[in-house]
C-alpha cells in the first residue's frame, strides 16, 4: 500500500489541508512583503541639486529651470537668471531636492544615495543576491537532511533577521551584510512551504489548492504593500512591519507535521506513521493499525530492493548520472533561468513609464489574482506541460507587444494603455512562473525534491542578477529588452516539448522511478488532445463499445 492509497484513508483535502494550505498563504503574505521590500527601499524619485534660489518651488517649476541643463539631478547650478539655470563649473552638489511619492521616504532620499554614490544601493542589492543563492543552496540541503518544516522556519527567520536588522543602518558595510542576510530567504520559505503542501495534498486538489492560494495571498502582499510603504512614510517602519509577522511562523509546529514522504525516504518509518496518524485524527478519520502495518512493509520492501540494487544514496548529482533523468533536469535548469530572468527584468522595470512607479507596481500586481484563476482553469485539462509552454509562448507575444508599444508611444500622453500593456507582461510571465513550479515539484522524484527544487532556483536566481543589464539594453533601442526577453520565452516554449506529462500519473519518489517515468511518451503528448483521439477513435469503432 503506497503513500498516496494512506493518505486518501487519512484525508487528502480535509481540516488538516485546510490549516496548511492558510499556512501556505500567510508565508505568501511574508514571501511577497520581504521579495520586493528590495525594491521599494531603494526607490530613487525624481530629485535635482538644492539651490537656495530653488525653495519652495514645484516639480513643474524645476523642470522648466534645470531644461537646458544637462544631468540635472546631479548638477548644481551657479544662479538662476529669468527663470533659467546655469550650472556651476567648480562647485559639486552636496544637497538634493526630492520629489518624494506621497512624502515617502526611502533609504536613497534619507542617506542621500545619489550621484557619486548612487552605486551604493546596486552594492546592497548584489549582496541580497548573493545571499539568495547561499541561502537557496543551504537550506535546500537542510530540507533533504532534516526536514522541511525546520529549514522553512530558520529560512523564515533569516529573512525576517536580515530586514530587521537593515532598518537601522546608516553605512554601506552594514547596509550591505544585513541585505546579505536578508537575501538567504528569498524564495527559500516560499518553496520550502510550498513542497511541504504539495506532498500533503490530493493529487486532484494540488492545482486548485496551491494556485488560488498562492494567487489570493501573494497578491495581496504586492498590491498592499506600496500603499502601505506610502501610508507608512519611511523604509524603516516599513521593514518593521514587513520583518515582525514573520514570528508568526513559530507556531507552525504546533499546527502541522513535517512531510511523510520525506520520512519515507529516510527510512524514518515510525515517525511517518505518527505524521499520518495526526493528519487522519485532524481530519476526524479512522484508520486501522493494520493499514499502517501494511504500508511500512511496503516500503521496508521497497527500500530493501532498491538498496541492493543501488548501493548509493539519492542526491541531487545523481539526476545527471542517468540520461532521461540527465535531460529532464538540464532542461529544468535552463527554463528556470529564462523564466526568472524574464519575471525579474518585467517585475522590476517600473520606471519611466509615464505613472508613478509605487501606483503602478501595485495596480499591475493585481494580475497574479487573474493568473492563478487560468492555472487553475486550464492546468488539469490540457495538462502540465501544455499549460508551461502555452503560457511562455503566449508570455512572449505579450512582451514583444508591449516592448513595440513603449518604443513608439509618448509615455506621460499613453500612460495609462502602457500601465495596461506591463500588466498584461506581468500576467503572462506569472502564469509561466507559477506553473513552472509545480511542473518541476512534479518531475523532480521525492527523495531529492527539496535540494533539486532549491537548486533549479539557485540557478534562476543566478540569471536575476542580469536583469539589470537586460534593462539597460533599451539606452541602445528602446524595444530591445522586451525582444530579448519574448525570444528567451519562446526558446523556453520549444523546451517544454521536451518534459514529460505528469497529469494523473503516479509521481516518481526515488531516481530509479524518475529515470523511468514516462517511459516511451512522446514529445508531442497532450492529455488533452489524446482524450479527443481516444474519444474519436472509440465512437468510429463499434468493437470497442462496451
Amino acid at each position: 500500500m503506497d503513500f498516496d492509497r494512506v493518505l486518501e484513508k487519512c484525508g487528502n483535502f480535509g481540516r488538516f489541508q485546510f490549516v496548511i494550505l492558510i499556512l501556505y498563504g500567510y508565508t505568501n503574505i511574508l514571501s511577497s512583503l520581504h521579495y520586493f521590500s528590495q525594491t521599494l527601499i531603494t526607490f530613487t524619485p525624481e530629485h535635482w541639486c538644492s539651490h537656495d534660489d530653488l525653495m519652495g518651488l514645484s516639480a513643474e517649476e524645476l523642470r522648466s529651470i534645470y531644461s537646458n541643463v544637462s544631468h540635472s539631478s546631479c548638477t548644481l547650478l551657479s544662479e538662476v537668471i529669468n527663470g533659467t539655470g546655469v550650472a556651476s563649473e567648480e562647485e559639486t552638489c552636496q544637497d538634493w531636492i526630492f520629489e518624494r511619492e506621497n512624502g515617502y521616504e526611502s533609504l536613497t532620499t534619507e542617506l542621500k544615495w545619489v550621484c557619486d554614490k548612487s552605486h551604493q544601493p546596486a552594492v546592497g542589492q548584489s549582496f541580497f543576491f548573493l545571499g539568495s543563492v547561499v541561502g537557496t543552496i543551504s537550506f535546500g540541503f537542510l530540507s533533504d537532511h532534516i526536514g522541511r518544516l525546520p529549514a522553512m522556519l530558520m529560512a523564515s527567520l533569516s529573512g525576517a533577521t536580515g530586514d530587521f536588522i537593515t532598518s537601522f543602518v546608516h553605512t554601506l558595510p552594514w547596509f550591505a551584510f544585513s541585505r546579505f542576510v536578508s537575501g538567504l530567504s528569498t524564495d527559500t520559505m516560499y518553496y520550502l512551504m510550498y513542497i511541504l503542501v504539495f506532498e500533503y495534498l490530493s493529487p486532484k486538489r494540488r492545482t486548485f489548492g496551491l494556485n488560488i492560494i498562492l494567487a489570493v495571498f501573494y497578491c495581496f502582499g504586492l498590491v498592499t504593500s506600496p500603499w502601505i510603504a506610502m501610508w507608512i512614510g519611511n523604509w524603516r517602519r516599513y521593514l518593521w512591519l514587513a520583518s515582525l509577522p514573520a514570528l508568526g511562523v513559530l507556531t507552525y509546529p504546533l499546527l502541522i507535521c513535517e512531510s511523510a514522504q520525506w520520512l519515507l525516504t529516510k527510512k524514518k518509518y515510525d515517525q511517518a506513521v505518527a505524521c499520518l496518524k495526526k493528519v487522519a485524527k485532524f481530519n476526524g478519520r479512522q484508520v486501522e493499525d493494520s493499514v499502517f502495518d501494511e504500508f511500512v512493509k511496503h516500503y521496508r520492501e521497497k527500500m530493501n530492493e532498491e538498496s541492493k540494487l543501488n548501493k548509493q544514496t539519492d542526491t541531487f548529482l545523481g539526476m545527471f548520472k542517468s540520461p532521461r533523468l540527465r535531460r529532464f533536469t538540464t532542461t529544468l535548469l535552463v527554463k528556470s533561468v529564462i523564466i526568472t530572468l524574464s519575471y525579474d527584468v518585467i517585475n522590476r522595470n517600473m520606471e519611466g513609464l509615464g505613472s508613478s512607479p509605487f501606483k503602478l507596481f501595485s495596480l499591475t500586481s493585481s494580475v497574479y489574482l487573474p493568473a492563478g484563476f487560468t492555472i487553475l482553469l486550464l492546468q488539469n485539462k490540457i495538462g502540465r506541460k501544455g499549460m508551461a509552454c502555452g503560457a511562455l509562448l503566449v508570455g512572449a507575444i505579450i512582451t514583444a507587444a508591449t516592448g513595440f508599444l513603449i518604443a513608439v508611444l509618448d509615455p506621460n500622453e499613453n500612460a495609462v494603455l502602457l500601465a495596461l500593456m506591463v500588466g498584461l507582461g506581468r500576467f503572462g510571465t506569472t502564469v509561466s512562473y507559477d506553473a513552472e513550479i509545480q511542473y518541476a515539484a512534479e518531475i523532480i522524484p521525492t527523495s531529492v525534491r527539496g535540494q533539486a527544487v532549491s537548486n533549479i532556483h539557485v540557478v534562476g536566481l543566478a540569471s536575476s542578477s542580469l536583469a539589470f543589464y537586460v534593462i539597460y539594453l533599451a539606452q541602445y533601442y528602446k524595444p530591445l529588452p522586451s525582444i530579448f526577453i519574448s525570444v528567451l520565452m519562446f526558446l523556453g516554449a520549444i523546451l517544454c516539448l521536451t518534459l514529460p506529462e505528469t497529469l494523473h500519473k503516479k509521481l516518481p519518489e526515488t531516481l530509479a522511478d524518475g529515470e523511468r517515468f514516462a517511459m516511451n511518451e512522446s514529445c508531442l503528448y497532450f492529455p488533452c488532445f489524446h482524450k479527443r483521439r481516444e474519444s474519436l477513435t472509440k465512437h468510429e469503432d463499434p468493437k470497442s463499445e462496451p
